[in-house]
């Protein structure tokens, strides 16, 4: 079953064994716009919403339906409110992105099918995972300004002694 929702990105139920997933239907160039949220409602955190800014979260419709990758086809935005190309995508392809890019603290953290080489292999949020490992994807701007709140407080600098914030990281806080 599918649900055709403009001549560029349909639903398809059931794709995925965990559920349906947003497929594009036409190429898409790196750096180009696939969709924007611009008028998504505020909303109480769910694992159907994005997380915009501290503690606050949109509800998305048709995007809703994007999955997670560790090596994300997309990048959402959510201070432009946008969801725009990684890389090429080809028609055909399960649109997804990197959900500790947005997410401080998952809803409903779990285990990732992604099968990327270097998969985080839980998702839970940006909160459990290194500077590191977060600075291989885009990161927003508000998780970016959580990571260094962290890595500013006296209890988390006694623990990380020697974590080296990523370069990318530090630099957009």
């Amino acid at each position: 079953p599918m649900q055709n929702l403009t001549d560029s990105l349909i639903v398809k139920k059931d794709a995925l064994s965990y559920g349906s997933a947003l497929v594009s239907q036409r190429r898409f160039e790196a750096g180009e716009l696939i969709a924007s949220f611009a008028d998504a409602p505020m909303a109480k955190q769910s694992y159907l919403t994005v997380q915009v800014g501290s503690g606050q979260h949109v509800q998305l419709d048709v995007l809703s339906h994007l999955n997670h990758h560790c090596r994300p086809n997309t990048v959402l935005d959510t201070t432009a409110r946008t969801v725009t190309a990684a890389r090429d995508i080809e028609p055909g392809e399960i649109l997804n992105f990197f959900y500790p890019s947005t997410e401080w603290e998952m809803d409903r953290p779990f285990i990732c099918q992604c099968g990327a080489p270097d998969c985080v292999k839980i998702v839970a949020g940006a909160r459990y995972l290194s500077p590191e490992v977060l600075s291989r994807s885009y990161v927003n701007l508000h998780i970016i300004r959580a990571i260094n709140t962290c890595l500013q407080s006296p209890a988390t600098r006694r623990l990380s002694r020697g974590v080296n914030p990523s370069s990318k990281i530090a630099e957009a806080a």
